[in-house]
């Protein structure tokens, strides 16, 4: 009788090439394009080579080492990030790789043997299937709780935060309410007509959920410069100070602000020598604070330009500009433009409403940490201009 075990133990290394390449080629297991093929293969000859033992009628069925690999498998599947549907993908593939290659021989068979062998390697890949979900899972429930354990820190770090800084606790407490009273408010109501089936038009929803993820975003951004401020004020911020090439930062800051700029049609300026000398500065928080300038100088010009202007004034400071062609500040609110949470009235209520009145907060105090001063000079309807000067070597 043909033994097929043996026929399946010769094919062992040409299955798993095949099944491989199937996987490396399956639009459906995305996950698999950035792993090599040595990623890809792991466990599956050692699987293969205990379904032989499985279908001789000889040997002592090696089970455990299904399980064992399977579980192995399952474990990394979850750290190169694979879905729960590209796993079911890949044994999917390698059942049709076994089949294939089998066919030509279990023809030559009797039909028992070929229902015991099909039989035999559906159980195989359903448990291989199964052990390695089982470990997938426990990978992910443990990512769960390691997420949620970051996320109760980051909580209890914004707490400490905030009770660092009392005085702006309301301010705080008040800007968070309203975005996230629009999230929840939006969320409940979308969700509420998912459960109804009843989406006749998806214009509506697709609204719903826009504003929510527009409101989301606003919402991050708050806490994001909330926890930034508190951070500086407490003296937490360490510079990571190194020798910059300033034209190089400001390259970035264009490419990051472009879209904000095109977004209103506005041409963005810049004007440095070419030999501007580097500077020794955190490049980090100096591409923070232009961002947060050029950022603004947009949001606030209609028409014009917005321009980024740096020189050297003598052997131990240079200096940068921001310049815009926008409404300009009052001479009042130029004193407080500097204060946490402070926001002007701009004839646009729109420019209000997307400011978190912490961003220019926050350059003040950056700025300060570098060792260096800013000032603003105004003109209502001409625009305005920002000034910092900076140590050569902070």
């Amino acid at each position: 009788m043909l033994d097929l075990s043996q026929l399946l133990s010769e094919k062992i290394e040409v299955i798993t090439q095949q099944w491989v390449e199937a996987v490396s080629d399956d639009r459906q297991i995305k996950s698999a394009d950035s792993l090599p093929r040595s990623a890809i293969r792991n466990h599956i000859p050692m699987v293969l080579k205990a379904l032989v033992t499985i279908l001789s009628q000889s040997e002592v069925s090696d089970t455990q080492t299904v399980i064992r690999d399977s579980l192995v498998h399952g474990s990394e599947r979850a750290e190169q990030g694979f879905d729960a549907a590209e796993i079911a993908r890949e044994y999917h593939l390698l059942r049709s790789a076994l089949f294939r290659n089998l066919q030509p021989d279990l023809i030559n068979t009797t039909t028992a043997e070929v229902f015991r062998v099909m039989s035999l390697i559906d159980q195989v890949i359903d448990e291989a299937t199964a052990q390695c979900f089982k470990s997938y899972m426990q990978e992910r429930l443990q990512e769960l709780e390691n997420l949620q354990t970051q996320l109760m820190f980051n909580n209890e770090e914004l707490s400490r935060l905030i009770r660092a800084s009392q005085k702006n606790f309301s301010h705080l407490a008040h800007e968070l309410k309203t975005p996230l009273s629009s999230i929840i408010g939006y969320s409940e109501l979308f969700l509420r007509q998912q459960r109804r089936s009843e989406l006749e038009d998806s214009v509506p929803s697709l609204e719903h959920i826009d504003r929510v993820v527009r409101n989301g975003r606003r919402l991050l951004r708050l806490i994001n410069d909330a926890l930034e401020l508190s951070r500086n004020e407490t003296s937490e911020i360490e510079l990571q100070l190194e020798w910059t090439d300033v034209r190089s930062v400001i390259h970035s800051v264009l490419e990051v602000v472009q879209p904000l700029a095109d977004a209103r049609a506005l041409p963005l300026l810049w004007n440095c020598t070419p030999d501007f000398p580097s500077v020794l500065i955190d490049s980090f928080r100096l591409q923070q604070i232009l961002i947060n300038l050029m950022s603004n100088a947009i949001r606030y010009t209609q028409t014009g330009s917005v321009t980024l202007a740096c020189c050297v004034l003598n052997n131990e400071q240079w200096t940068m500009s921001v310049i815009d062609t926008g409404i300009g500040i009052l001479p009042d609110v130029q004193a407080r433009i500097f204060d946490p949470f402070f926001r002007g009235q701009p004839s646009d209520a729109s420019q209000i409403a997307d400011s978190t009145g912490l961003g220019l907060a926050i350059v003040d105090l950056l700025v300060k940490r570098l060792q260096g001063t800013i000032s603003v000079t105004s003109e209502v309807g001409k625009g305005s201009t920002f000034t910092i000067v900076l140590p050569i070597e902070t």
